[in-house]
């Protein structure tokens, strides 16, 4: 399965740029791009944001791909995390229904 990293990764090489040169369009170190292509850290949404706007990409494709990968990381092996999911659905769903 592709990850956000592994996309963003894709993405930078295809178009031929340097891990500096996406740094320098988003507003932070090399290092922190070279993380998130490993898949060390994850980028804030703001980030998010701005990659999808930098590689032309769909925001929302981008935002889902991040922060679904972000919460298969934080659950990772608990053995909770299929009811942890389904929970949150529900408490979503309920606040979504309010606003």
């Amino acid at each position: 399965m592709k990850t956000f990293a592994n996309k963003l990764k894709e993405l930078r090489l295809n178009k031929e740029l340097l891990l500096r040169q996406v740094a320098a369009a988003i507003e932070v170190d090399t290092s922190m791009v070279s993380k998130f292509e490993s898949g060390e850290r994850f980028p804030t949404r703001e980030q998010i944001e701005k990659l999808a706007t930098f590689f032309k990409v769909p925001e929302e494709d981008f935002l889902v791909e991040a922060f679904s990968d972000k919460l298969s990381y934080d659950l990772g092996e608990d053995p909770l995390a299929t009811e942890i999911l389904k929970q949150t659905i529900v408490k979503l769903k309920s606040i979504n229904s309010k606003e």
